[in-house]
């Protein structure tokens, strides 16, 4: 039995925290559900996270503003590639409309027989707003960006890798998490992941035989991660001792990320897969319920470093 129920949240490596805020507070009507900074290393980056207002499992983005000189990513293949969020059936052309007008070059794209609009994050990143005919999940309004129900958007619809050889996933991803394929054709592979809520969301897979290689390091203009919900923290080590277990050994410890707790796998396609789940507390845990999201926080970890973190930080409104 699957010990897996829908996405946990999407990861990227941006590049000015700025302009990452507002493209997703503003331009795609999200909200700030936390603002802290990278837990791993030394060096000072953001970790910002935005979804729906109470910070829904399956809703969640978070991006690391990577904005630091000499040091940038690389898209290419064997990594994830484009970043998926489900929106109404009729939505796209709104979206479209919408994002043209904001200055962001957008256009409708139909793939496994549904109509997407296809964009960019102002780093490059490929994005997509998927239309969604069996999706349950209430679209996330914000009445300030002028984003109602008919529009708005429900949260992850799922994440695309391009890899050398996408026939390398299939084991992994149908047996070691497992998913269900759904698709397989010159388009590419689709896989859905179960969910107990009965919601709509996917991986899907292409062939990319002619880019370079990505890059895997913390850099700006890539996407670091695709997580996947296990729901507590006994589904979540259960699943790392099956995929353990099958061979896939470049798996990681569990990981306190404050919010919730994670294992990180490398996938035979090149893509960094997460395990995750949200600890009781979640969101709660440093602002109290219904302000999440508003102030700059830190782990305990951190403690005598706030300071020299916070100088280290590039300068930004969240407002």
């Amino acid at each position: 039995m699957s010990q897996i129920s829908g996405y946990h949240h999407l990861t990227m490596s941006t590049d000015g925290a700025q302009e990452d805020f507002d493209f997703y507070t503003k331009d795609l009507g999200l909200h700030s559900v936390k603002r802290t900074v990278l837990f791993d290393g030394v060096i000072p980056v953001y970790h910002l996270y935005y979804g729906s207002p109470n910070g829904d499992a399956s809703t969640i983005i978070t991006t690391f503003p990577f904005r630091k000189p000499g040091i940038y990513g690389r898209r290419g293949t064997n990594q994830a590639r484009t970043i998926m969020q489900a929106i109404p059936m009729g939505a796209a052309d709104f979206w479209v409309d919408r994002l043209n007008g904001r200055g962001i070059e957008a256009k409708k794209i139909t793939r496994f027989g549904a109509d997407r609009v296809a964009f960019a994050h102002p780093c490059g990143i490929p994005h997509e707003l998927v239309e969604s005919d069996s999706d349950p999940r209430e679209p996330i309004t914000n009445a300030t960006q002028g984003i109602g129900k008919a529009h708005g958007i429900k949260g992850i619809y799922g994440g695309l890798v391009a890899c050398f050889d996408r026939t390398a996933m299939d084991d992994f991803l149908t047996i070691a998490l497992p998913l269900t394929k759904e698709a397989d054709n010159h388009e590419g592979t689709v896989y859905r992941v179960p969910d107990a809520n009965g919601v709509i969301q996917r991986v899907e897979v292409i062939d990319d035989r002619s880019s370079p290689q990505g890059t895997w390091t913390l850099s700006g203009g890539t996407i670091h991660h695709i997580a996947l919900n296990t729901g507590d923290e006994d589904s979540q080590l259960k699943l790392r001792a099956h995929i353990e277990g099958l061979g896939f050994t470049d798996i990681s410890e569990q990981k306190d990320r404050m919010y919730f707790k994670s294992c990180y796998v490398r996938s035979p396609g090149g893509a960094l897969f997460e395990l995750a789940w949200t600890t009781p507390e979640g969101w709660a845990k440093d602002e109290a319920p219904g302000e999440i999201g508003k102030t700059l926080v830190f782990p305990p970890w951190f403690k005598n470093r706030e300071d020299e973190l916070r100088s280290g930080l590039e300068e930004a409104a969240f407002v």
